[in-house]
């Protein structure tokens, strides 16, 4: 049978963009769609008969995609439905919205097929900061020492306590906003302290300060793991959050993890229910690897680029099952 695998993600997204063409050339059938195009631009369908299996369907202009012979689904970038232009109000317009995503939620929740990085709820608990600390811990990693709140009387004891050695990050995904700003991980430093009492406004994550050797990007896709380093204390604009990008002036290389490592970046994947998760570890000057976080999302196409790992490769056979 010839799989047939749909790819949900927005437009312009490079990594789909690289993946599908890979996916046909291994003889899949690839359909890729936006939900933000539900229900403006393409409608969903989900019958029932008493005696009889479900019939859910995707219909995208002329083309009607039978969602029942699906083999596999990627949970790639997608976007939230986009209601029609001519629903006016405010209140009519939250109301529609709502029940578009759940729709669309509820679909993609129950179709029978391989489900790439994991069903949407498994997804939205996994990627909960909290968790993701509570579960690493219980399966052996090293954390810093962190402080979730929006007490700023904690935080103060926070910062005094650890002698000044902390850092800022927000709590939850912080994607590009309109403006081009996003927030990256931060030294709390003394003149902070003067804007403290903001932190009861909104919950952020404080945690110890960790020296770096480097920083490590572990992809993991099913049972395969890929490690890279990212040299970031090689330059002054990434050494605090290697996301700042400064491709030109930081080195990446494969690294090797420690088996006992690699085995707990698995099992913290197969805990979370994941089936791929990219992992942001620390390795101290003193060769301690301390888990920072893991994103079930996580961009991974630059890593290949730089170090020649097949993390794209892995991610077609994962979708055909192989």
């Amino acid at each position: 049978m010839t799989p047939t695998v749909l790819v949900l993600t927005q437009d312009g997204d490079e990594h789909a963009d690289h993946v599908v063409p890979m996916l046909v050339e291994r003889g899949a059938t690839v359909v890729r769609h936006d939900p933000a195009r539900f229900p403006k631009d393409a409608a969903l369908q989900a019958a029932f008969e008493p005696h009889g299996p479900a019939r859910r369907s995707l219909w995208l202009g002329d083309a009607t995609v039978d969602l029942e012979t699906l083999t596999a689904v990627w949970f790639r970038r997608p976007n939230s439905p986009v209601v029609h232009d001519e629903i006016a109000g405010d209140a009519a317009r939250e109301y529609a919205e709502r029940e578009c995503g759940l729709l669309v939620r509820d679909i993609w929740e129950s179709l029978d097929c391989r489900l790439f990085p994991a069903r949407h709820s498994v997804l939205d608990f996994a990627q909960r900061k909290q968790h993701q600390l509570a579960v690493a811990t219980r399966l052996g990693f090293e954390i810093p020492p962190t402080l979730i709140t929006t007490q700023p009387d904690e935080v103060l004891d926070f910062y005094n306590r650890h002698e000044g050695r902390i850092v800022s990050k927000p709590y939850g995904y912080q994607p590009m906003s309109s403006v081009g700003v996003m927030r990256y991980t931060e030294q709390v430093l003394p003149a902070d302290l003067g804007y403290v009492d903001a932190v009861r406004f909104c919950p952020m994550i404080f945690q110890v300060y960790v020296p770096k050797r480097v920083e490590l990007r572990v992809t993991v896709v099913g049972s395969e793991v890929f490690a890279a380093e990212i040299h970031s204390q090689a330059s002054n604009r990434a050494r605090h959050d290697w996301r700042s990008y400064d491709l030109k002036n930081t080195p990446h290389f494969p690294h090797r993890l420690p088996e006992d490592v690699h085995d707990r970046c698995l099992r913290l994947v197969r805990k979370l229910g994941l089936s791929y998760g990219a992992i942001d570890l620390i390795l101290t000057p003193d060769g301690r690897y301390v888990f920072l976080e893991i994103n079930p999302s996580g961009q991974y196409l630059w890593i290949e680029r730089l170090t020649g790992l097949p993390i794209s490769a892995a991610v077609c056979d994962f979708l055909l099952g192989r």
